[in-house]
């Protein structure tokens, strides 16, 4: 098979991996040596649907011993096959760079043969980017349960980043959908790298290696949306638990796209892309504005609202922390108010020191007055126009979403609400 055959195949089987940005790590160019990465991250550019594109996001092999249900690549799926030998991937990698088509590389695969044989596939062509061709560009390499702790070890010294993508929410959907797969396999590995990630310099199996740092910009993982029953409840909460227990960089949300015809798969062809939009960023406050999952969501609400945003209904559902004076409340609570950000809030409480803030000073801070205005007072002061009603800022809110161009897609995940009451309008 011709290289480029082999190259659209296998980049055509890896865009439904979304666990693929970069950040976390320094390493600067050299004199002979090919790249660099820096701690913000490489530059990023995205596709019409929204997928990062700018690392080389390709699979070693598509042939697969698992018969995972949802996955195109599934070994009973009769789709054309391929596997690129580690030389030519990693030629065709520096390749890439060289022209500036792309400043790193996502590497993932199907389980060839077994966990071990693949992974060791994987790391032969990492070793010849690093040590033949001396790049020193991003590597995020996707680890594959099941695979033993020296391999682990290999490959995690090798790349920058690491993730093991934990599927379902539930041990109960992943043997159901994924049989082949455990969770034990895949949470004892997450165990054994953010270890490594710990010990990095003072760990002895990585004394002989002469890249000694271990997975630097730490490690990942990926949850399906929709491929399951499991609420948005229960993937927050087990979003919480591993950031707690594995110190992850970044859980990811896959909405579910239908791939196979399999009855214990949803029969919609809905794609419930608003459904991720809405987990991610109720993972965003959790990681950034100092929410707890009990405060967005509860077992007795167990879906996100689709029509407004999760910081918009918490504070709809504490309506009695507001208005909230922007020349005096402190900076927790300022990052609690819609439309302003973490950088907006550093903000604010630096140039209220100065004199006190007016709602067009606001504007010049890059607040989000659109929401913020219900929210908020300058100087005992509503903005021109607005009036405190909880209800009716329900519904300006929601009014912009109803009528914006996924409107269909807003129609079809309704339905996940028709028992269920809106529960910013069932507490406020």
């Amino acid at each position: 098979m011709e290289l480029l055959d082999k190259l659209t195949i296998l980049a055509d089987a890896a865009k439904y991996d979304v666990a693929c940005t970069s950040c976390g790590v320094d390493r600067k160019a050299q004199k002979g040596q090919l790249g660099e990465t820096t701690s913000a991250g490489i530059c990023h550019a995205f596709s019409a649907d929204g997928r990062c594109i700018t690392l080389l996001k390709v699979l070693l092999s598509n042939v697969c011993s698992y018969d995972c249900a949802y996955c195109v690549n599934r070994r009973g799926n009769d789709i054309p096959r391929a596997t690129f030998t580690a030389r030519e991937l990693a030629e065709l990698t520096i390749g890439f760079y060289r022209r500036n088509y792309i400043e790193g590389l996502f590497l993932s695969s199907g389980v060839l043969r077994n966990p071990d044989y693949t992974t060791e596939q994987m790391c032969e062509v990492i070793h010849i980017l690093r040590d033949e061709y001396h790049f020193r560009g991003y590597i995020h390499a996707k680890a594959v349960p099941g695979t033993s702790d020296e391999l682990l070890v290999r490959l995690g010294v090798l790349v920058d980043r690491m993730s093991l993508n934990i599927e379902f929410p539930s041990e109960k959907s992943l043997k159901l959908l994924a049989p082949q797969k455990a969770g034990d396999a895949i949470i004892k590995p997450m165990g054994f790298i953010r270890d490594g990630i710990k010990a990095n310099y003072q760990d002895k199996r990585l004394s002989t290696v002469r890249r000694t740092r271990f997975v630097p910009a730490g490690q990942s993982t990926q949850m399906i949306v929709g491929a399951s029953p499991e609420s948005d409840y229960q993937i927050l909460n087990l979003s919480a638990s591993l950031y707690r227990s594995f110190e992850l960089r970044r859980v990811f949300f896959s909405a579910y796209i239908p791939v196979n015809s399999n009855p214990l798969l949803p029969t919609t062809s809905e794609v419930p892309l608003l459904r991720e939009h809405r987990l991610y960023q109720a993972d965003w406050l959790m990681r950034f504005y100092q929410f707890d999952v009990s405060e967005i969501i509860d077992e007795e609400h167990p879906f996100l609202d689709p029509l407004i945003d999760p910081k918009c209904n918490w504070a709809l559902n504490h309506i009695d922390q507001f208005p909230a004076e922007v020349n005096r409340v402190p900076y927790e609570m300022l990052l609690r108010i819609p439309g302003v950000g973490v950088r907006s809030a550093k903000r604010i409480m630096l140039a209220r020191r100065e004199r006190a803030l007016r709602f067009e000073d606001l504007k010049k801070l890059n607040v989000t007055m659109k929401r913020a205005q219900y929210f908020i007072t300058c100087n005992g002061s509503y903005a021109q126009g607005v009036l405190f009603d909880p209800v009716g800022i329900y519904d300006k809110l929601t009014h912009n979403a109803q009528q914006r161009r996924f409107k269909g897609v807003l129609e079809g995940q309704l339905g996940l609400f028709e028992q269920e009451p809106q529960r910013a309008l069932v507490r406020v």
